[in-house]
């Protein structure tokens, strides 16, 4: 199993389908680092442009940087630099980004961490509690395709307990560079292209693009008996595997009523949730997303043996028996 990047300040509760189940937080034993720092607020920081290292190699955006060791003292305020401006969407708080990274020590030079070797991306929200504030508060107002560089002294960093299993030290300031790929609000969706929605026996999803919820119709007939899953919009990312953690918009309606038992979309927030986990809660949903593309919209109908059965959340509009229809946006796989 991968390590937890060391850069996730605490379990940030995956965002699940509330309605579908108990509201059940993430506590995995790989929820976050051992030795995270503590949650308590931290002032704003004033903003400076350096000093920070030199990148002495891999000074492309998506290549792995060499990272000189830092001169002299570091400032005592967050400097933050954009290396290489991208064109894409402004990066604001509580926004999920995309990102490679490195993260390494001023005054040494030793990397304690990052996500080139991996080839794997970090995707996370910018958040307090989900991320060191040396991230929240130095990416905000960046745009993504761009390359940052920062140095963070301990108070937006670890603190002064530091982070022992890293080898980072309570007095350390930390230098990272940082490739933002992409990033997502409440606002994103797929811009995927159209397919045909041809079968009069399934329910019609809208194919808008611009944040909204999309319709989702259901047909006067009666529920299908087996997983469905279809494009509605195709995206050309790469498929999603069953291990991994998805951040999408959805909106979920019961069959035989039509009723919303839930919706990313009123609910102001994207949903993110982990496949294996998934499969615990509404295993039909969990198994329709597998192999999809990212970048999609999916129709996903779950027979009840696939979704509640004859236990379903009390409460709800959702009853015993109940066959669910799902339109997802597939907006990150990780």
């Amino acid at each position: 199993m991968r390590r937890r990047s060391l850069l996730i300040a605490v379990p940030a509760g995956m965002v699940t389908l509330a309605a579908c189940g108990d509201d059940k937080d993430d506590k995995a034993s790989d929820s976050a680092s051992p030795s995270a720092p503590a949650t308590s607020a931290v002032p704003s920081p004033k903003i400076v442009d350096g000093p920070l290292p030199a990148i002495t190699a891999g000074t492309k955006f998506g290549e792995k940087p060499t990272v000189a060791k830092g001169s002299g003292d570091p400032s005592k305020d967050l400097a933050v630099k954009t290396v290489i401006a991208g064109n894409g969407k402004t990066v604001a708080e509580n926004d999920f980004v995309v990102a490679n990274y490195l993260g390494q020590i001023w005054a040494t030079g030793k990397s304690f961490d990052n996500s080139y070797d991996t080839k794997k991306p970090l995707l996370i929200k910018l958040a307090e509690g989900s991320v060191i504030a040396g991230w929240r508060y130095g990416l905000a107002g960046r745009k993504a395709g761009s390359r940052v560089q920062m140095a963070i002294p301990p108070t937006w960093g670890y603190g002064p307990q530091g982070n022992a299993d890293a080898g980072i030290k309570g007095t350390d300031t930390l230098v990272f560079v940082i490739d933002v790929q992409e990033a997502f609000n409440a606002k994103s969706s797929a811009k995927g292209e159209a397919v045909a929605q041809d079968d009069a026996d399934l329910p019609k999803v809208g194919t808008n693009t611009d944040g909204k919820a999309p319709s989702l119709t259901v047909p006067k007939t009666d529920a299908p008996t087996k997983l469905v899953t279809a494009y509605v919009l195709e995206g050309d990312g790469a498929e999603v595997k069953a291990e991994q953690t998805v951040l999408c918009q959805f909106k979920g309606v019961v069959w035989d009523s039509g009723k919303e038992f839930e919706s990313s979309y009123r609910q102001g927030q994207l949903s993110q949730f982990a496949l294996p986990q998934m499969e615990q809660v509404v295993k039909g949903l969990a198994q329709g997303l597998r192999g999809k593309k990212v970048g999609s919209r999916v129709l996903v109908v779950v027979p009840p043996d696939l979704a509640y059965g004859d236990t379903p959340p009390s409460g709800g509009v959702i009853k015993k028996g109940s066959t669910l229809v799902f339109s997802v946006d597939i907006l990150a796989a990780m």
